[in-house]
């Protein structure tokens, strides 16, 4: 039976929640702040990580802790504010990425992941978005032999387990694929089924455009208030109220606060991150998305420029930009390839919801009928918008899920 559902959040995961609504024809409202994909999913790498198939752990092994530990590496950074808050949920995340728990958390991500092409495939044909989608796959770069081959080794195992497609370039494959690089890396791993996305928030907003075309309607919004009452939930958005059956919680790093304010709490914490795009330098070009494995970047050849993703900054949510990260990521990029100038006046500042056990929420709010969940995605929330829209449909539809959907319910926590 067809019912009004309001979904607040339009990000990725949002609105792939909000189209997969409407598709089955329930009557549906995206609610934010601001236009789709304009939030965290407007600033990640732009991969579908199909090879994604482990979470990141907390690092354990005493070499790295001491490596991260002066704050100055481009992969990892700290503040002491952000950790002191955070504190709990990121001792619960050191004790989930021990060896034996982390071991028991890899199948259940992976399930997850294996979803994210057959769920973005529709998508991306809905909104007529193909322009946008390279199929090619990345590129992991090495300038250690043994750092090389011990990730070959995973993507072996990966490959046995979750059938991911890889392939080892030498330096002359990577030379050939990629001239304007270094010619100090002695190799690559090049993922072969992953997509990427020349511009992630238009392909959010193609999305969106597709879920319009659904029969559903965007509202932008400050949302002021979300209550339950006798007829659903009450939601009121610019101080106008808005009554629904359901209401789907897909607000990223935001949905913690709302929970508290319903009387539920979740350990999330953030990781904070940062974009800048470039221009070429010589007339270099860059023709794949290029992974800095060592150091802890990421580059890729957007609609916008190349785009210098940052890795992890611990920090709260809504404290100012820290730029050192970015800075640090930007010279070491200059090693690698002939970036030209800044084309923009301020970088990208973004966070994304993390769980403790790496794992997303996606299911029903407990004591809470008609309250969804469909947040924590992490890392990954790009890459599983689309499967989270599928699965927690099937879920509001009383429908036997295609995967076990315990592993992410919320009372785990």
């Amino acid at each position: 039976m067809a019912r009004e559902i309001i979904v607040l959040g339009a990000g990725m995961v949002g609105v792939s929640v909000a189209w997969h609504l409407a598709r089955r024809g329930h009557d549906v409202t995206l609610v934010d702040r601001r236009e789709p994909g304009r939030e965290t999913s407007f600033g990640n790498a732009g991969l579908i990580q199909r090879e994604a198939v482990r979470p990141y752990p907390f690092p354990r092994d005493l070499a790295t802790l001491v490596r991260v530990l002066p704050n100055r590496e481009v992969d990892i950074r700290y503040r002491p504010g952000g950790m002191l808050r955070a504190a709990g949920p990121l001792l619960q995340y050191w004790r989930n990425s021990a060896p034996s728990r982390y071991r028991r958390l890899v199948p259940e991500y992976a399930a997850l992941i294996r979803l994210c092409l057959d769920a973005h495939g529709p998508m991306i044909e809905a909104a007529g978005a193909e322009s946008l989608v390279r199929r090619d796959g990345w590129l992991e770069v090495y300038r250690d032999t043994e750092k090389l081959v011990a990730r070959l080794e995973d993507a072996e195992e990966n490959d046995a387990r979750f059938g991911v497609r890889y392939r080892r370039l030498e330096p002359e494959d990577l030379a050939a694929m990629e001239p304007s690089l270094s010619d100090d890396l002695v190799g690559a791993v090049h993922w072969q089924d992953s997509w990427s996305v020349a511009d992630p928030g238009a392909l959010v907003q193609a999305y969106a455009s597709a879920f319009e075309a659904e029969g559903g309607r965007v509202l932008r919004g400050e949302v002021n208030d979300v209550a339950q009452d006798a007829e659903g939930w009450r939601v009121e958005i610019d101080g106008q109220a808005w009554q629904a059956a359901d209401v789907v919680l897909a607000m990223g790093p935001w949905s913690r606060t709302w929970l508290e304010r319903l009387g539920l709490s979740v350990p999330m914490f953030v990781k904070r991150g940062y974009h800048m795009h470039y221009g070429s330098a010589d007339e270099a070009r860059l023709h794949h998305w290029v992974m800095d494995a060592e150091v802890g970047y990421l580059l890729a050849p957007m609609r916008a420029g190349i785009r210098l993703t940052t890795g992890a900054e611990l920090e709260r949510l809504e404290a100012p930009a820290h730029h050192q990260q970015l800075a640090a990521a930007e010279a070491r990029a200059r090693e690698l390839f002939p970036l030209g100038e800044r084309l923009e006046s301020t970088p990208w500042k973004g966070a994304r919801p993390c769980m403790p056990d790496m794992k997303p929420v996606i299911g029903p709010a407990p004591g809470r009928r008609g309250l969804w969940c469909a947040f924590g995605h992490g890392h990954q929330g790009f890459t599983l918008g689309p499967a989270t829209g599928r699965l927690l449909t099937q879920m509001m539809e009383g429908e036997t899920t295609e995967i076990d959907m315990a592993p992410y319910r919320f009372e785990r926590f």
